[in-house]
């Protein structure tokens, strides 16, 4: 048989993992566009396992629709589908569904799923989108704006990535509102992204790790502070504790490379700061102050325990998630990692 029959005969069912949202959501875009154009209009669906039934998105997908010739439909959170049932039924219908105008994305952000899941997908149906390497984040803001018809100074380019989340979707939402506040050919300077981003901003892991890292508060102070950003997150659309976790993770990793950096003599170099993520005065200044308030065995300390409740929301379910995320912040700023014996 050849390729191209072999490629016609596969379902189209797709299994996209990994950080890099945006790229992920284009490429998502790109096989909605397709469905589109090949039977008209589609009905699209976005469901979330752990909120959804296996058997009730692969029902869906097998029956007939009445009202469009073709469903669309993105399945996230796939890392959470681990059970054989749930695997044997998506295994069932990419089996028996080669002919099916119907479209299946199963989506995680983390960069693996339940390894007999992943093994049902041949490689021209799995992507894994990596995360941008540092040193491709500031061409990709200055490319953005440039395409939009501004330009922009490093200095700012290096405040957006202090203040966003370095994944491209992130990056295009919040570099957008520049746009529509000043006029074509303008250069923006770091007071525009005080005046667009700072004045502006949701909380989210990132602004929670500024205050639970501030060398000049008391430890009370940080904990009240983060306690009420914890609250604003928990109440925003982004109220995902896993997602949560996993920015903070990330902010103690990078803590942890900034302990490394400067665990030697030898003071690090513009080049060396630059590779390992931090081009900014203002991220530079914010991981200094961390560390005088982690040391390397408390990051470490704290890294683990973050593992261990994102452990606990995966299998303990929502039920007791605002006091588990409660707990690590306490345990993090009062304890230096130590999660307590008896909350005090």
């Amino acid at each position: 048989m050849s390729a191209a029959k072999t490629a016609a005969l596969e379902a189209e069912v797709y299994l996209f993992t990994g950080p890099e949202n945006g790229d992920k959501n284009d490429a998502a875009g790109s096989l909605k566009a397709a469905a589109e154009k090949k039977n008209g209009a589609v009905d699209f669906y976005r469901y979330y396992a752990g909120e959804t039934r296996i058997i009730d998105v692969i029902s869906q997908l097998e029956n007939v629709s009445l009202f469009s010739a073709a469903l669309f439909v993105v399945l996230k959170n796939a890392e959470l589908i681990k059970g054989k049932d749930d695997i044997a039924l998506i295994a069932s219908y990419i089996k028996n569904s080669q002919d099916s105008p119907n479209t299946l994305i199963l989506e995680s952000d983390e960069n693996s799923v339940e390894k007999s899941l992943e093994a049902l997908f041949p490689p021209s149906r799995k992507k894994v989108f990596w995360e941008m390497f540092d040193n491709q984040k500031p061409q990709w803001v200055i490319r953005y704006f440039q395409k939009n018809g501004f330009q922009i100074s490093m200095d700012a380019v290096d405040q957006i990535l202090d203040m966003v989340e370095n994944n491209t979707e992130t990056l295009r939402a919040e570099c957008s509102r520049f746009f529509f506040c000043f006029e074509k050919g303008h250069q923006i300077s770091t007071e525009d992204v005080d005046k667009i981003l700072a004045h502006n901003r949701e909380e989210n892991a990132f602004t929670l790790f500024a205050a639970m890292a501030d060398p000049a508060a008391a430890p009370k102070e940080r904990l009240e502070t983060s306690l009420a950003i914890l609250q604003k997150i928990r109440l925003s659309r982004d109220a995902s504790g896993t997602a949560l976790l996993a920015g903070l993770a990330y902010c103690f990793r990078q803590l942890r490379s900034w302990q490394a950096l400067h665990a030697g003599q030898a003071v690090p170099n513009e080049a060396q700061l630059r590779a390992a993520g931090f081009s900014g005065k203002k991220k530079r200044t914010q991981y200094g102050g961390a560390a005088r308030v982690w040391g390397p065995g408390a990051a470490a300390s704290i890294l683990s325990l973050i593992a261990a409740t994102d452990m606990d929301i995966r299998s303990g379910g929502a039920a007791m998630e605002d006091t588990r995320l409660s707990l690590l912040l306490y345990s993090i700023i009062m304890k230096n990692g130590v999660y307590p014996a008896q909350y005090e």
